[in-house]
């Protein structure tokens, strides 16, 4: 036989052996109990005869008139019993259901001479009976003789056989009970189990759990309930769960949060965005059913944080390239100006227009970087006025803003400017020109940032939903996710324990304010993922 699938016969023949062996025991159990009951049958009725006077008189005069044979003879036709014998203290018998022996002396010696009553089984001459002794008092106290009862071991036996049937017929229905009821949960676990062995439940279960915790992907898995009862480690890492899981639900491992509401399924939807402390997650969020009836959800999230930064650094890189080629074209026009005018001797005209030109690009990154200091903050202006310009649209520093070394992280500086201005030349797009966006910069008490364009603005019942991680009122870009910037400056804002404030429009007007010292416990950590998120 295969250990690894199990022969319904062994199974069978174990019930089968321990239905038997139940029978064997309780039959002996009770024949044990209907010997003893009988045993003390006998001794009631031997210790009630005992106790009659008619007897004790006769018998203290050695019964002159035979009393106690007649009476004898009555209470063995009353109790129904084999034999009633009484003997004196030597062993003569008064009565015997053999005439002939009465008269004679025992066999044996008198049992009773102790005061004592005595059972058990006696192979008389009457043959094995179920026997009980009890003595006979004189008026001295003193044992004047013995009464001896016994019932037929045959009675006992039809008895026991009765008993017998009784049991076997009980265990016989047992049996069918069992075999019936093994076969039905046999069919169940089948049903339940796909018809799978024990065996392949194993291997099944050993190949998911190498499955789970093998791959890169986080999965979890939830219960109608939304309890966890699936969990790898993946998830357990991008969700920062450390303690136990399984069987809790899912509300309770997760703070209230966009992330919360998309695991536990009260916002649907496929790929959506949900921005963690650490990373950039893709949530999918699959029903489970089994013939027609729902046995929960399982829950897929993905990484995307590198990725969304690759996609993003190179979308920045293509605004560059467009910039630069704009220039290209400038360039290449302004030197057709200094070509046609040397060509007509018109030397000092084009010195002027050089002279000129010149001072215009020069002035306007030299200007940026006398009033900002940090040489990155002032580098990724220049690039995102050159970017804009040539989408029409026209972003300038206020004259009154400044900025010198601020106490504060540069690479989350530089994710909240660049993607402030992002938004901000974003919803200028096909506004009417004039298209402007101004930029202010304060350092007098932490740093303050105001970011203001005169497009549409964000609506005022919007103002709440603007910062959410996944909202976004703009068509996304080719391969790029949208609702993760603003939900990322209010993260990084937050963090760092400052303020966010949104005005409604019209016209957008963002502004943050940033302590001198902000924490530094988490601020450290994730810069460098911020700044991939958001550049």
């Amino acid at each position: 036989m295969d250990p690894d699938h199990p022969d319904p016969l062994g199974s069978l023949s174990l019930l089968v052996l321990t239905v038997v062996l139940g029978g064997f025991l309780f039959t002996m159990i009770s024949n044990q109990t209907l010997d003893r009951q009988y045993q003390l049958r006998a001794l009631g009725i031997a210790t009630t005869t005992a106790q009659m006077p008619e007897i004790r008189s006769a018998l203290a005069v050695k019964d002159p008139q035979h009393i106690i044979e007649g009476l004898a003879r009555e209470i063995t036709a009353a109790a129904q019993s084999a034999y009633v014998v009484v003997t004196d203290r030597d062993g003569i018998r008064f009565s015997h259901p053999d005439p002939a022996l009465i008269g004679q002396k025992l066999e044996e010696p008198v049992a009773v001479l102790d005061g004592e009553t005595h059972v058990g089984f006696d192979q008389g001459s009457l043959g094995t009976s179920a026997n009980a002794k009890a003595p006979v008092f004189g008026a001295d106290g003193s044992v004047i003789g013995q009464v001896s009862v016994g019932i037929a071991d045959t009675r006992v036996l039809d008895t026991q056989a009765q008993n017998i049937w009784l049991i076997t017929g009980f265990s016989g229905l047992v049996l069918a009970l069992g075999v019936g009821g093994s076969l039905l949960l046999s069919r169940r676990i089948k049903r339940v189990t796909f018809n799978l062995e024990p065996a392949e439940i194993a291997s099944l279960l050993q190949e998911r759990e190498a499955l789970l915790h093998g791959i890169r992907e986080a999965v979890l898995g939830l219960d109608d309930d939304g309890s966890v009862t699936v969990i790898n480690g993946e998830a357990r890492r991008l969700l920062r769960i450390e303690e136990p899981a399984l069987g809790r639900p899912v509300a309770e491992l997760i703070p209230e949060s966009r992330l919360r509401d998309l695991l536990t399924g009260k916002l649907p939807g496929a790929d959506q965005v949900a921005l963690t402390e650490d990373a950039l997650l893709v949530v999918n969020r699959m029903p489970v059913s089994t013939a027609g009836r729902s046995i929960g959800s399982v829950i897929t999230l993905r990484d995307r944080t590198e990725i969304e930064s690759l996609v993003r650094d190179l979308h920045s890189v293509r605004g560059l390239m467009e910039a630069m080629r704009a220039l290209e074209h400038e360039y290449a026009n302004r030197l057709h100006i200094v070509d046609g005018l040397l060509e007509m001797g018109e030397v000092e005209q084009a010195k002027s227009y050089v002279s000129q030109i010149s001072n215009a690009s020069r002035s306007l990154g030299e200007g940026l970087r006398a009033r900002i200091a940090p040489p990155e903050l002032a580098a990724l202006l220049l690039a995102k006025i050159t970017v804009a310009a040539e989408q029409d649209v026209h972003i300038e520093v206020t004259a009154g803003s400044g900025l010198e070394h601020p106490q504060i992280d540069q690479a989350e500086l530089l994710t909240i400017v660049g993607n402030l201005l992002d938004n901000a030349v974003d919803a200028l797009a096909n506004t009417p020109r004039p298209r402007t966006v101004t930029v202010q910069f304060d350092d007098a008490d932490g740093v303050f940032i105001a970011v203001r364009d005169n497009g549409p603005g964000v609506p005022a019942d919007k103002i709440d939903q603007i910062v959410v991680d996944g909202y976004s009122t703009k068509d996304p870009r080719p391969g790029m996710r949208r609702g993760i910037g603003l939900a990322l400056v209010s993260r990084i804002v937050h963090r760092a324990g400052g303020t966010l404030d949104v005005f409604p429009g019209p016209g957008g007007n963002f502004e943050v304010w940033l302590p001198a010292n902000p924490p530094l416990a988490e601020t450290d950590r994730r810069a460098g993922d911020d700044q991939d998120i958001g550049s």
